[in-house]
């Protein structure tokens, strides 16, 4: 027996193998990319890691992983089960999930969530003609694939491997050939298994087009999952959520703030990772089904081990419905049906500029139209729905972009032939046919189609609401037409430097309307990255607040990013004639004390500027008492005090300890003693409520804490769940 050996597919992942058998330990997403490009062709066994979450990444990734058992590695057609090694409740998260993304809803959720009849009879025909089936033609339950195998005593036994589970995410493991120790917190940020090309020049926002964030299947070595970011009118609304979605992004120059809303088509892992859009600065909004809807919140649910309910807090449902046609400010949304192996719906989206009318039709995940019209033959599909998806590869749209994935549940490129479409996009497609490389394109990482180019307006309006929120109040109309009326727009190349510590502020502020930034500081020869700036931040307030006259940092741009420069006298008017300036002082000094407090070190700079417009600054001398109700939360940052309880028990008190009224956890009104001046965060709690409410990113982090700090008042844990 050979020693066992260690690969590294992905970060956050390991293979162990003893050229017999393969265990993979964790399951970063597009982990199956890294398998394949490692040149890994099967394994035996999969650990479910223990921290479902690192750096924006879920860990437990299991649909593709399976799909790869089954069919690459030859696992269903050998009558092979995956061995499942993990806690009994994550294995039974994991059954649950896999049961919602393979075989779809059950005809009794369905039934609960008022599907309507025709439209659920077909989900349900089409998942049973499309699912995996044993000998007897009968379809395959998921646990049949998998042979579970929780931790007893914190040891496994996969085949002839022994796992030990030494602590939170590392292993012993050992065969007849040795023995090698597995830690998958080594690995402290998680991306993507392939490089992602980023762009350097800035391209401009459109009135009406298409940036591709990934356009292959789950299966290529090199390139993104198929996602899409349709821009109107400056702000983003994306088509799916995809695997590394930040990283995506990141990588076209979109900020999490220019991010208004996603249309989710369907619940499979490389177009439903909707994870990212949970932790967002903002609500985004999900146009969607109500089943789509509710089987992403279950699929998040089993992922996360929370309960959906507490899961659904982070999203606002805009409710669709295949047929209807909505107006979502202005973009026309016509929604349709699709053949897939679960409920998957695509849209056409269209909008009238100045007389001209522009559509692009998202046919979404979609069986290829002869296998369609056989089910149509069959009964399996209605009638109308093969009519419409013959209609959709035929009509004239300005931009098609429709499945050409091939394989069992996915489109045929020669589908589209007699397309009258201006241009012909395909996704899900590694490589065209020889024969179509003339007649259609592929989409791929970085390409844009625009259908109406953008204008000076775009920033404008831009310009308004990235203000209004940097504000918190309305803008005074008078005063923005002043600012408005010397403003610039420039536009920076990645890694160029906006703003040069030390240098004059030569008269201007700057508004992020476009991409990052980063905030760099060097002292001393010692280079510091102080801040992450994005669309919507101001740069440069501070110097108008404290007349400095110089600025205190650098601005380098980490992506391509456009700005909007003001005149710094006329910003420095509009803030002492409008009476703002103790306001915007006092924002100005607490945002870096609430950065310093534990909880909120992960904030992005947008949370962070939100929390300091309704936080304030409290002290405490050193020798007085003071009674913390709860009807504000307090959030001790320094000096030395103890809490003072009924019985004359006094416990000395933290940095970062919360005390009065606490978000998601009981009260805790008690009376401080102050040995030296304390000072303390005070943020009343109907003020902090409205901001858990419409911030994800702090609602998600406050939940996630408290899990992981005690059990008290945290109730929205996610228990041992049956598949069904």
């Amino acid at each position: 027996m050979s020693e066992p050996q260690v690969i590294v597919p992905a970060p956050g992942s390991r293979i162990v193998t003893d050229d017999t058998e393969i265990v993979l330990f964790g399951q970063p997403p597009e982990v199956l990319k890294g398998l394949l490009r490692e040149g890994v062709d099967r394994f035996d066994t999969l650990v479910l890691p223990d921290i479902r979450e690192k750096q924006g990444a879920l860990l437990n990734n299991l649909e593709f992983p399976l799909y790869f058992f089954l069919f690459y590695s030859r696992g269903l057609a050998e009558k092979r089960r995956l061995n499942l090694v993990g806690d009994p409740d994550a294995i039974s998260h994991a059954m649950r999930l896999l049961r919602f993304t393979l075989l779809g809803p059950t005809r009794a959720e369905l039934e609960a969530w008022r599907t309507e009849p025709a439209l659920r009879d077909e989900w349900l025909a089409v998942s049973q003609a499309l699912s995996i089936k044993d000998d007897a033609g009968d379809v395959m339950a998921v646990e049949s694939f998998f042979n579970p195998i929780p931790f007893e005593n914190n040891l496994a036994v996969a085949g002839g491997f022994a796992i030990e589970r030494r602590s939170v995410d590392r292993y012993l493991v050992s065969s007849q050939g040795g023995d090698v120790e597995i830690d998958l917190n080594e690995d402290r940020q998680i991306e993507p298994p392939y490089p992602v090309p980023i762009d350097y020049v800035p391209g401009g926002l459109a009135k009406l087009g298409i940036e591709v964030l990934g356009g292959a299947s789950g299966f290529s070595r090199e390139e993104p999952c198929t996602g899409l970011a349709l821009c109107y009118n400056g702000d983003y609304l994306l088509i799916d959520s995809i695997p590394f979605l930040d990283q995506h992004l990141f990588a076209r120059g979109i900020s999490r703030n220019q991010v208004s809303a996603v249309f989710l088509t369907h619940l499979h892992d490389d177009h439903c990772s909707m994870f990212p859009l949970m932790t967002m600065p903002h609500r985004v909004e999900v146009i969607t089904t109500e089943e789509i809807f509710r089987m992403a919140m279950e699929k998040l649910a089993c992922s996360l081990g929370w309960k959906a309910e507490a899961v659904e807090e982070h999203f606002r449902l805009i409710r669709v419905n295949p047929g209807d046609s909505i107006n979502y400010y202005g973009l026309n949304i016509e929604v349709h049906n699709t053949v897939h192996s679960v409920p998957t719906i695509g849209a056409t989206f269209s909008t009238t500029h100045r007389g001209q009318f522009r559509d692009v039709c998202i046919v979404g995940d979609n069986q290829n139209m002869t296998a369609v019209r056989e089910m149509g033959e069959t009964g399996v599909v209605r009638a109308t729905t093969v009519a419409n998806l013959e209609r959709l590869y035929k009509q004239d749209f300005h931009l098609l972009i429709a499945d050409g994935g091939a394989g069992e549940i996915h489109g045929d490129p020669g589908d589209a032939l007699e397309s009258e479409a201006d241009r012909v996009v395909f996704v899900h497609v590694d490589a065209m046919p020889e024969n179509l490389r003339t007649t259609f394109s592929l989409a791929s990482s970085g390409k844009r189609y625009t259908l109406i180019e953008g204008d000076s307006t775009i920033y404008t309006s831009q310009i308004l609401h990235y203000l209004t929120t940097w504000l918190g109040q309305p803008f005074p109309n008078r005063w923005m037409r002043n600012l408005l009326a010397e403003h610039e727009i420039y536009r920076y190349n990645t890694e160029d430097v906006i703003i040069v510590q030390e240098a004059g502020t030569h008269g201007a502020v700057y508004l992020l309307l476009t991409g990052y930034c980063e905030v760099v500081r060097v002292a001393d020869g010692q280079r510091e990255a102080v801040a992450m700036l994005q669309a919507g931040d101001v740069i440069g307030e501070m110097a108008v607040l404290t007349g400095s006259g110089i600025r205190n940092a650098s601005v380098v741009a980490k992506t391509p990013v456009t700005v909007c420069v003001f005149a710094e006298e006329t910003f420095r008017n509009f803030i002492r004639f409008s009476g703002l300036q103790a306001m915007l002082e006092n924002r100005w000094l607490l945002r870096p004390v609430v950065k310093l407090v534990p909880q909120f070190a992960e904030l992005s700079s947008t949370v962070t500027d939100k929390l300091s417009r309704i936080a304030e600054w409290r002290v405490v001398e050193g020798g007085r008492r003071m009674w913390l109700d709860d009807s504000h939360l307090y959030i001790f940052v320094d000096g030395s005090a103890t809490a003072v309880h009924d019985d004359g028990r006094e416990d000395a008190i933290v940095n970062g300890e919360e005390l009065g009224w606490r978000p998601h956890a009981p009260a805790n009104p008690v009376e401080i003693s102050a040995t030296t001046d304390c000072g303390l965060i005070a943020v009343e709690a109907t003020a902090y409520q409205k901001l858990l409410q419409d911030t994800p990113e702090l609602n998600y982090l406050t939940r996630k804490r408290l899990a992981l700090e005690s059990d008290e008042g945290v109730d929205w844990l996610l228990g041992a769940v049956p598949p069904d």
